[in-house]
């Protein structure tokens, strides 16, 4: 590995981990705020799912003018970056109780679509036979960069204003350091544009395929994120932890829905290595049944004691984005080089459609299921998404990907 190559790797996803923090600044301090009584759970549901529509909004913007293929990333992603900060910080001035509050959520959201595929198409420019690890590390960046949030509010206890800042400074300082980040020797561009092009280029049976499974990987993914540090206090306290004056049940929730969370960074890494040499539809199916049993069954866990429910927490958190960023690999290998940018950011357009109706939803499945089967229903996202990768491995084009090891 060259050295310019290594440096702008190193730095890109340094910038994806500062950048993405932006995404849970707001639902990691609602946590602790809904165990305080601030605000409710379908008030929290309202602002996780404000981002959502944002990042979606964005993204369809984004992939029906080519942007991503079509202007400079480092400029793009440094624009977002900077417009996403200043949204999040602007939070200290509306608080957490009114209508502006879900308007800032939504920009910053669409912020984030200049950034998250963006920074995949950055990546993809630099890869050479192991795209699969190099995305994976990638997306695992932007996992530990979800997780931050939460461990800012476990050190500072239950002030948000610590979160909002922390996350708003780390966005800056990426929208200046990626402008240093160069550009791969499998960077494309657009010498065209063509509006919608990426949708007719998304009926071809294995790139439907590939974003089917996709969006059977995202109806899991970002309603346990949003949720899991609510969950987790219900479930500590229900197993007896922390119990006792001075509220400790709640630091020690957050404390670990950021291990939670960020141990899906580790998952990533490794399912980028194996999927490169054994398969990227094997890796995924893989994952997706693991992180498919763990949701069906957590919510019985916390009657077997904390430990136990931490440790299947921990293999969820693992399991459930180690798939993630296959789906983008495979997304760039089918794609023609001068789309990837806008079908990456098509795919998670997508995605985060999906994760919207699932994240609001939740609210209703607490109420309804109650805390033991509530997150049973996210299952379905995963069976699902194992019969799409299933069918695609019988695609004869599916022998782009990953060498021919689908």
């Amino acid at each position: 590995m060259t050295t310019r190559r290594l440096y702008s790797i190193t730095l890109l996803i340094l910038c994806q981990v500062l950048a993405v923090t932006l995404w849970f600044s707001a639902s990691s301090a609602a946590a602790t705020l809904i165990e305080a009584g601030a605000i409710t759970r379908r008030e929290a549901g309202l602002l996780t799912g404000a981002v959502q529509l944002g990042f979606v909004a964005g993204t369809l913007v984004s992939a029906w003018y080519g942007l991503a293929d079509r202007i400079d990333p480092r400029r793009l992603f440094a624009a977002a970056a900077a417009t996403g900060a200043l949204a999040n910080l602007l939070i200290l001035w509306s608080g957490f109780d009114g209508a502006a509050t879900l308007l800032l959520r939504f920009v910053t959201g669409a912020a984030l679509a200049g950034i998250y595929p963006v920074g995949m198409k950055l990546a993809a420019g630099w890869a050479q036979r192991g795209v699969g690890l190099l995305i994976g590390t990638l997306v695992g960046a932007v996992t530990v960069g979800s997780a931050l949030p939460h461990l800012v509010i476990a050190l500072s206890g239950l002030d948000w204003r610590v979160t909002i800042c922390a996350s708003s400074a780390a966005a800056g300082l990426a929208a200046v350091l990626i402008l240093t980040v160069g550009l791969g020797p499998r960077h494309a561009t657009s010498a065209r544009f063509v509006p919608g092009e990426a949708l007719t280029a998304l009926r071809r049976p294995a790139l439907l395929l590939a974003n089917a499974g996709y969006l059977g990987h995202m109806f899991e993914l970002y309603a346990m994120w949003a949720w899991i540090g609510v969950f987790l206090g219900w479930g500590l306290a229900e197993a007896g932890w922390g119990a006792g004056e001075g509220g400790r049940a709640i630091p020690s929730a957050s404390l670990l829905t950021f291990l939670v969370i960020a141990s899906g960074g580790i998952g990533c890494v490794v399912a980028g290595a194996a999927a490169d040499r054994i398969g990227r539809t094997t890796v995924t199916m893989a994952a997706m049944t693991v992180s498919g049993l763990c949701a069906a069954t957590i919510g019985f866990t916390p009657a077997l004691g904390p430990a136990v429910l931490i440790a299947l927490a921990i293999v969820w958190g693992v399991t459930i984005v180690a798939d993630s960023a296959q789906f983008s690999a495979a997304i760039a290998e089918l794609a023609e080089p001068r789309l990837v940018g806008t079908m990456l950011t098509l795919q998670t357009s997508l995605g985060f459609l999906l994760t919207f109706a699932t994240i609001q939803a939740m609210p209703f499945l607490i109420e309804t299921l109650t805390w033991r089967y509530a997150f049973m229903i996210l299952a379905i996202g995963p069976a699902l998404g194992t019969l799409a990768m299933w069918r695609l491995r019988r695609e004869p084009e599916s022998l782009k990907i990953a060498g021919g090891r689908r």
